[in-house]
């Protein structure tokens, strides 16, 4: 089949697919469902040989536009993707594919910056403008702040969970920026995430140009793909096959999860997932067959809150897209704080090697399958389709140590985690309004006139 792939509702798998930009500036389908393809493009031939992460978005990106659009799109991502993602071996099986060296030292960098291109030009072309909603747990929210501050047409508002976030994240998404506003909500990200949803459907909202920048929104969701695609070239390129390789993803909102199984999809395959989850585990539940479809738990605070997501919106188009058959075997399983912590020490002490709680609970997971299966060359235990024996580990890591000094000072006394771009922020400007988990007062917040939003004696939290 030629052309690009159209792109339908979760929530209407039949329906007439729309074009990328439609879906790209819409953020959610018109029914509240997120946006998949109609069908899934074969990557680029060649991308194994990939020598940067922008290589890996082209050949991972090029099929899903229409040969003529192709050019202005893929020279945006190449443009966002300009920091290095290394490989990092840690011993003879396991690998960290550090995905920290963009600007907010989170793996969100990848998407956001890219997608706060691509509506730039997707708004010049057809002279609109947009506002942007987004729900973070941490790190999303300042990528998105940080990627699209300024951008013409664009005015952002991103919502966190006020007692949700370490100090440093805090600093990054309530830094002052133009365009940008932070809302500090009082409750969990859940509440957060079901305000944005709420927003998209609200009759009183109807007239504004609202659309999202979450992993809901499949301009965050595709290029996420791509750096799957380049820990697998790079494996390759050092002599591990990625088919004998299991990919560990430190989950929440499951985006980077299923970015990873879409990849997958498209051709660049390796042995089997695994989401790597704190207590908030649904998805662990869900493959284990204790919870139904939906029946998402309540939200637990942890070490690793970047993950502290109960209901995870991306399960949605995981579910509508393969049910209960992926395209690689996928398994997942928790870790609690005690071991996050226990895991941040051991990878120290080995390696010499700090990680984030995130990274250090996708390690656990790792480490704990490894043993209970006997060894790095033993089938996933727990996997009942079987497949490849992984002969390599990939375990992504998602965010700079730097960011949790706090965590990382109870698994690490004394050891200190420092890092310029984060410490810079500690003298910059920063403001949030503070906001009950309601429809009502969020509304009230979009709402408001320039001038009281912007109010220094209100809003201003330090200078």
């Amino acid at each position: 089949m030629t052309g690009a792939p159209g792109f339908v509702s979760t929530r209407d798998l039949q329906g007439r697919g729309v074009p990328f930009e439609t879906a790209l500036l819409g953020g959610l389908a018109p029914d509240g469902g997120l946006y998949v393809p109609d069908r899934i493009p074969a990557i680029a031939p060649g991308w194994r040989a990939a020598g940067s992460l922008a290589d890996a978005a082209e050949a991972t990106l090029a099929p899903w536009f229409e040969a003529d659009e192709a050019p202005g799109w893929l020279a945006d991502a190449r443009a966002a993707m300009d920091f290095v993602v290394p490989l990092r071996r840690l011993d003879d099986a396991t690998w960290l594919l550090e995905l920290f060296h963009g600007p907010t030292r989170a793996f969100k960098d990848v998407a956001a910056r890219t997608l706060g291109r691509w509506w730039a030009r997707a708004l010049a072309r057809h002279g609109r403008r947009a506002l942007v909603l987004v729900a973070t747990s941490g790190d999303t929210g300042g990528a998105v702040a940080a990627g699209m501050a300024g951008v013409p047409g664009l005015e952002v508002i991103v919502l966190f969970p006020r007692a949700g976030v370490s100090p440093v994240q805090r600093a990054q998404l309530t830094a002052v920026r133009p365009g940008v506003r932070a809302l500090a909500v009082d409750g969990s990200f859940d509440d957060c995430q079901r305000l944005v949803k709420e927003a998209f459907r609200d009759p009183a909202l109807s007239d504004l140009p609202l659309t999202s920048a979450n992993s809901i929104n499949l301009g965050r969701w595709l290029p996420q793909a791509a750096f799957h695609v380049w820990g697998l070239a790079q494996l390759a390129q050092a002599g591990v096959d990625p088919a004998q390789t299991a990919v560990v993803v430190p989950s929440g909102n499951l985006g980077d999860l299923a970015a990873g199984l879409l990849a997958a999809a498209m051709g660049a395959a390796p042995a089997r997932l695994v989401a790597a989850h704190n207590a908030n585990a649904y998805l662990a539940e869900r493959l284990a067959g204790r919870r139904a479809p939906f029946d998402f738990p309540p939200t637990v605070a942890t070490l690793s809150n970047a993950m502290d997501v109960g209901a995870p919106s991306n399960f949605e188009r995981l579910h509508a897209l393969w049910g209960d058959r992926p395209p690689v075997p996928l398994t997942a399983e928790r870790v609690d704080d005690a071991a996050t912590l226990a895991r941040i020490a051991e990878t120290h002490r080995r390696t010499g090697v700090v990680v984030c709680p995130h990274t250090a609970v996708g390690l656990e997971v790792a480490d704990r399958i490894r043993r209970r299966a006997g060894g790095a060359r033993q089938c996933v235990a727990g996997d009942e389709r079987g497949g490849p024996a992984p002969g390599a580990w990939l375990v992504l890591a998602t965010a700079h140590p730097a960011k949790f000094p706090e965590v990382v000072a109870r698994a690490l006394p004394g050891v200190a985690v420092e890092d310029e771009v984060l410490a810079a922020l500690a003298a910059a400007p920063r403001a949030e309004t503070a906001l009950a988990p309601t429809l009502s007062a969020l509304r009230r917040e979009i709402r408001r006139p320039a001038r009281a939003r912007t109010d220094p004696a209100r809003r201003r939290l330090g200078a």
